[in-house]
């Protein structure tokens, strides 16, 4: 994790700051180390101690966005109430909280990342397959948990493309469908 120290952010963390916000002014193509280490305050030289390519703090700035939704996850438990199918409501809580904001903006520089080199998604797809495999083994309604993670992608997909047709209120029938869905299930069908 990127952590303060003493109240003050490290260089790691200032410089994947910076570059989330440069990412999203100017997009991840047109992304430098020099305006990067200009735009977090340190030299080109502090900057390549901490990351020594494009490459590198594109991935730093992946492994960022992992770690965060993991630690709205893990916040999220603390106060999950017990019941059906909770990997798969924390993994879709996690996700629809952390939308808006620096989130979206790092996903969409991640995403044009991705263009130039598909490679730097690999821990991004581990994770999907690691959440996969979680939800197979934990859920109640397994069916119900797939498409519930499926809707929150998808939406997340929309609006990582700047393609979402919903408004908030739609979001909002969204996010409760989801819930409803997770935490009631599918009902089966009579003779299936």
């Amino acid at each position: 994790m990127f952590n303060c120290v003493r109240g003050r952010k490290s260089s790691r963390a200032k410089i994947l700051d910076a570059a989330a916000e440069l990412v999203s002014d100017i997009g991840s193509g047109r992304l430098t180390l020099e305006a990067v280490a200009e735009r977090a305050g340190l030299s080109k030289g502090g900057l390549l101690y901490n990351f020594p390519s494009k490459d590198a703090l594109l991935q730093g700035m992946i492994q960022r966005l992992i770690d965060e939704v993991s630690l709205e996850k893990e916040a999220l438990r603390k106060h999950a109430a017990p019941g059906r199918n909770l990997e798969a409501r924390l993994c879709t809580a996690a996700m629809l909280k952390m939308r808006n904001g620096k989130m979206k903006d790092v996903a969409n520089g991640m995403l044009a990342a991705s263009s130039e080199n598909p490679a730097l998604l690999e821990p991004v797809r581990q994770v999907l397959r690691k959440t996969l495999d979680e939800l197979k083994t934990t859920s109640d309604d397994l069916d119900a948990c797939l498409l519930g993670w499926l809707a929150v992608e998808g939406l997340h997909s929309f609006e990582m493309h700047d393609l979402s047709p919903f408004d908030e209120t739609d979001i909002g029938r969204i996010k409760d469908a989801v819930s409803r869905l997770l935490e009631n299930g599918i009902a089966k069908q009579p003779g299936s």
